[in-house]
């Protein structure tokens, strides 16, 4: 066995179940009605028929992919006692699936009638645009039919948007919202043993048990699928039991041993679950079988007798000698359950195998929306028709923190799904007190604070989301969002795409953002870099600089956030909160008035500022902006210079037409753009569109250092200041 490829090892496993079902003891065995207490009989043959078809599907992905056809090898073998979890869950329960749940994913389709489910696991397999859930982009567990919420995770980054959600079920009927699933639903989670060890993995176990402390309530089953081997990592003796059976506010069941005995417990754990609308840690003894997935070679890192000891585990065997031991099938019955089921999936491998591909780019970035701008016409008239009652608070002040709290009162009564939350935003009003009042005002369920964990804060959006709530979440600073991306780049912003649309986390992210905080904080309070961001396919983010433009811009968020499933996040600069003064002490040039009640701005819209037909023009952004406004009246005052400053407001996706246009007379550009020089920022993307689109003009940018900020005045060091920015434009325009 050593050295060579262990693909075949399902098949020798195969070889052993029909042996087993060709035994002439078993096979003249009476059929009898099931034992009190026993799995009923109809029950148990429908979970081995489950199961004879997700291991027909393992063994027909090895056999596409030996062919060159097929895209997908990690098998569910060895995992198929978690077919107990389709039969007993309601059908309408939302799951957040492990990458093994084939016999689950099964077992809960034909209890819903989902005949289809095999044809299409295999067009999955075939990365066909004929696969109804992810049309091709992935093999993904997933249906909006059955609940099932589409994971690609192979770390456990699920856990916390699934705690979310479950956190949601209670919370939407509270706000009048009915979610598509029934009152008295649990969320289902499974994972592995390995993955249980990551950080976002036990985040969200601890986000469970922390909420249900504070007295909510959270119906989440956490399944934890053990079969002791992460690829090549061996999990330690007791490692699962150990880590999480002690634990309060979280109540352990092992699930092990026969079929009836995995039966019965499962359904102890499911039925706590919903009665007690608490958290549930299911651990399920399992086995891996065939390998990690089809490329995988075990004997480069186990014994052939460790090999003989896992296959002696094979869940198939065991129950067929379970059912026929105990007279609930004969030998024969099962045979020919395996021969059917075995020519119905070779008919249907014959039928996708000449299945189509995505056929286009466009088609298959389609649900990210990247291509698709805004629909201004029917997002303004979904705000007509949810004209809020009452007058949101006004910002008499005029500064860009007044405008935003007016503008998030004003989301809250036109949006009676919207929730406020996230560290310090209820009683205390946030640090910056940008929420001060929100909480009294519209009440602890919609405006609160969360634990101290922006992964947590993210889950808890998602799983909001997926609920029908309009989630409005806030990451502190952000620094601290780096410690959580990962729950915006691979589940938030990915959920679209790797489910052709059906499913969509949408929120409206706050995050206090960038640098230029005078004496307070360093690199924590003062992160000039959003590169992290800008490359997460379909998020939009929105920068405002101005008050009266912030509070436009979030309308627009939110329109879009609702109407059209989109995940944006709002980067408010922090500096700018309570700017008054623009030019001189006292000059008040940096305070708007309130924007009329129907002003929304969108993607693609910019701000213009300075005189016609400008020579130069500065192009920049939030703290930037204020800059460049200065730096543009030195210039003009100083050395008779016509300057123009454009205020971009989104940067992702960039307002590249609007730019066009105004530069299409052929002024000198200046970007100024307050993100680190290499890869943080939006300059490199402006310069290259401009060189790219065959623009004539001198062109160059000023940026911050490749440095973290430091504390206190040597932050001026690193960072844009007016003195460059005025420095590089003269020279800039020399080279005209």
């Amino acid at each position: 066995m050593a050295g060579q490829s262990d693909a075949n090892r399902l098949i020798v496993l195969e070889r052993r179940l029909l042996d087993l079902l060709a035994d002439t003891d078993a096979a003249a065995a009476s059929v009898r009605p099931a034992s009190a207490g026993m799995i009923p009989a109809d029950a148990a043959l429908s979970l081995f028929e489950a199961q004879l078809r997700s291991r027909a599907l393992d063994l027909a992905a090895r056999r596409l992919r030996a062919e060159g056809i097929g895209y997908y090898t990690i098998s569910s073998a060895g995992h198929e006692q978690n077919a107990v979890l389709g039969a007993l869950l309601e059908v309408d329960d939302p799951c957040l699936l492990h990458y093994r749940a084939g016999a689950l994913v099964i077992a809960r389709a034909m209890r819903a009638g989902h005949h289809a489910i095999m044809r299409d696991v295999l067009l999955s397999l075939r990365a066909s645009a004929l696969d109804p859930v992810a049309q091709g982009r992935h093999k993904v567990w997933g249906s909006r039919p059955l609940w099932i919420v589409p994971q690609t995770s192979t770390i456990a980054s699920h856990l916390p948007k699934a705690v979310g959600l479950a956190f949601a079920i209670s919370r939407a009927r509270r706000l009048g919202v009915v979610p598509p699933f029934s009152p008295n639903a649990i969320v289902v989670c499974s994972f592995g043993d390995a993955s249980a060890n990551h950080a976002s993995a036990l985040s969200g176990i601890h986000a469970a048990r922390y909420a249900h402390r504070r007295g909510h309530a959270v119906p989440i089953l956490f399944v934890c699928e053990d079969n002791g081997l992460g690829i090549s990592e061996r999990t330690p003796r007791d490692w699962i039991y150990d880590s999480f059976g002690p634990l309060r506010d979280l109540d352990y069941v092992r699930a092990t041993g026969s079929l009836d005995a995995i039966w019965a417990r499962a359904a102890e754990a499911i039925a706590h679950c919903r009665e007690s609308r608490s958290p549930v840690f299911l651990h399920l003894d399992c086995v891996r079988l065939g390998g990690h997935a089809g490329s995988d070679v075990e004997s480069a890192y186990l014994l052939a007798s460790e090999i003989a000891a896992m296959e002696e585990r094979d869940p198939l065997l065991a129950n067929a000698r379970f059912l026929t031991l105990n007279g609930l099938a004969s030998a024969d019955d099962l045979a020919r359950l395996h021969a059917a089921i075995r020519e119905e999936v070779d008919l249907l491998c014959e039928e996708v195998r000449d299945a189509p591909p995505l056929s286009d780019a466009r088609t298959l970035v389609a649900p990210l929306g990247i291509d698709r701008a805004p629909d201004r016409s029917a997002l303004t008239a979904a705000r007509t028709q949810r004209a809020p009652e009452g007058v949101a608070e006004e910002a008499s002040a005029g500064t860009l923190g007044a405008q935003l709290r007016a503008g998030l009162d004003e989301l809250l009564r036109e949006y009676p799904e919207a929730l406020i939350f996230g560290e310090d935003v209820g009683r205390k009003g946030g640090v910056y007190g940008i929420t001060a009042g929100l909480a009294r005002r519209f009440g602890a369920a919609r405006v609160f604070d969360t634990q101290v964990d922006e992964t947590t804060i993210l889950g808890t959006a998602q799983g909001l989301a997926l609920a029908g709530l309009l989630p409005v979440p806030e990451i502190q600073y952000l620094a601290y969002l780096h410690n959580a991306i990962d729950q915006l780049r691979g589940e938030a912003c990915s959920l679209a795409f790797f489910s052709g649309g059906s499913f969509r986390s949408p929120m409206l992210l706050r995050i206090a953002s960038f640098a230029y905080q005078k004496g307070f904080g360093g690199h924590f309070h003062n992160e000039n870099a959003i590169g992290a961001l800008r490359e997460i396919p379909g998020l939009v983010l929105a920068a405002p600089a101005f008050g009266d433009d912030a509070r436009r811009m979030l309308r627009g968020c939110a329109a879009m956030v609702r109407e059209e499933g989109r995940v944006v996040a709002l980067l408010e600069p922090i500096a700018l909160y309570f700017e008054r003064d623009l030019y001189e002490k006292g000059d008040d040039g940096w305070l708007r008035g309130a924007p009329l009640s129907d002003a929304m701005s969108l993607p693609g819209e910019i701000g213009c500022h300075g005189p016609d037909a400008p020579e130069l023009v500065l192009v920049s952004y939030a703290n930037g902006l204020r800059l460049s406004l200065r730096a543009a009246r030195r210039l003009e005052r100083e050395h008779g210079l016509r300057v123009g400053v454009i205020d971009l407001r989104w940067l992702a996706p960039l307002p590249f037409a609007a730019l066009d246009a105004v530069l299409a007379d052929g002024p000198a550009c200046l970007v100024v753009d307050e993100c680190r020089r290499t890869g943080a920022g939006i300059a490199d993307a402006v310069l290259a569109h401009l060189v790219e689109t065959g623009w004539r003009g001198v062109a160059t940018s000023v940026r911050a250092a490749d440095s973290y900020v430091p504390l206190g005045p040597s932050a001026d060091m690193v960072l844009v200041g007016e003195e460059e920015i005025v420095e590089t434009a003269l020279g800039l325009l020399e080279q005209r």
